[in-house]
């Protein structure tokens, strides 16, 4: 096996990186100019299309293509079969919202997805460096694509089968998603979320000696050590979320970004209140409340449902109610310019690499 700064090499010089490091493309908590200060940097921006129309990812691509020359990723969620509605408990999902947001009507659950095509077609117009997905691959046709466009797939999974079927749809690079990651859980299918709570130092490790592609670590890495951690257990590259958060030129809520400073990572949790889908979150008031409220409907009526709470709580920045989203490691964020964090992180993991 190459040893880590082989690995690291190669990788970067597969992609244009000046160092291993990828910001992770998170959306609702996008910042062009915090992946603008990545890439500058010498490691990789990102960004979350999920919510974002085809022509908001033309515009984000041309932004970024006049301040960077650098490489980034857009990142997709793999959509989900059409959701199985249930009026009852939509209704009583309304009146335990109620007490947290405003007024819900009947009609509040519903929820179009920006086209999945469409934006797919938009990436390929825009030829970034990568696409990467979460929660499955994409089509035949999908990567056919992005292949024909010159993009490269990282594809996230959290377990070992996960990776091959992945590999076997032709990814070029596994993320290797462990369950210290903030924001929502990568697992091919919904239900299995929960049970697929995986460590990153076993994860890596198990990637690493199965399949034969680039492993990129995420989960949990917030410093040189986590980062010279995860190289030597076998990634090629590093993924960080929610250490880029509390960076100069993110646009996270103050009460946000201040309380990710504080979190312990036992107060840290996993849940589908906010969304309807696993994902790991602070355990602000809201999220321990609805621990003994109604089961949240799925995904992305769940989401839906809860938007106005959300943009209420975004609004007033209260932290009670945000959606929170966080990792294990979050205390150790700082609140610096994001080029400063991933220059110094790097110099701290190469001063542990051997």
């Amino acid at each position: 096996m190459p040893t880590a700064r082989e690995r690291t090499d190669q990788f970067c010089k597969r992609y244009g990186l000046a160092v291993p490091i990828l910001e992770a493309p998170m959306a609702g908590a996008n910042s062009l100019a915090r992946a603008v200060a990545v890439a500058n940097a010498g490691g990789m921006g990102g960004m979350g299309a999920l919510l974002s129309k085809p022509d908001e990812i033309a515009d984000w691509a041309k932004a970024f293509r006049e301040k960077s020359k650098g490489p980034y990723q857009f990142n997709l969620w793999i959509p989900d079969p059409p959701p199985i509605r249930d009026a009852q408990a939509e209704a009583a999902t309304r009146a335990f919202l109620a007490k947290w947001g405003p007024e819900l009507s009947e009609d509040a659950g519903n929820a179009t997805p920006p086209n999945f095509d469409a934006q797919c077609t938009a990436i390929v117009a825009a030829k970034s460096a990568v696409v990467s997905s979460i929660m499955g691959i994409f089509p035949e046709k999908a990567v056919r694509a992005f292949k024909d466009a010159g993009i490269a797939w990282f594809a996230t999974a959290t377990t070992l089968a996960e990776a091959r079927l992945a590999k076997d749809a032709g990814a070029d690079a596994i993320i290797a998603q462990g369950f210290e990651a903030g924001g929502h859980r990568g697992a091919f299918k919904n239900q299995n979320a929960e049970r697929q709570l995986i460590g990153l130092l076993a994860l890596v490790p198990r990637l690493a000696d199965a399949i034969d592609l680039p492993i990129i670590a995420t989960g949990g890495i917030a410093d040189g050590r986590g980062i010279a951690a995860a190289l030597t257990l076998g990634a090629s590259a590093v993924q960080i979320g929610t250490a880029f958060l509390r960076s100069t030129e993110a646009d996270t809520p103050t009460a946000w970004s201040d309380a990710l400073a504080q979190t312990e990572p036992e107060n840290t949790w996993t849940t589908r209140a906010f969304s309807g889908r696993l994902a790991r979150a602070i355990a602000t008031e809201y999220v321990r409340a609805a621990t003994a409220g109604p089961k949240p409907a799925p995904y992305p009526v769940q989401r839906a449902l809860t938007a106005k709470m959300r943009a209420e709580a975004n609004k007033q920045n209260d932290i009670r109610r945000i959606q929170a989203w966080s990792g294990q490691s979050a205390w150790m964020a700082k609140r610096e310019p994001a080029a400063d964090f991933v220059k110094r992180v790097w110099a701290e993991a190469q001063a542990l690499l051997p």
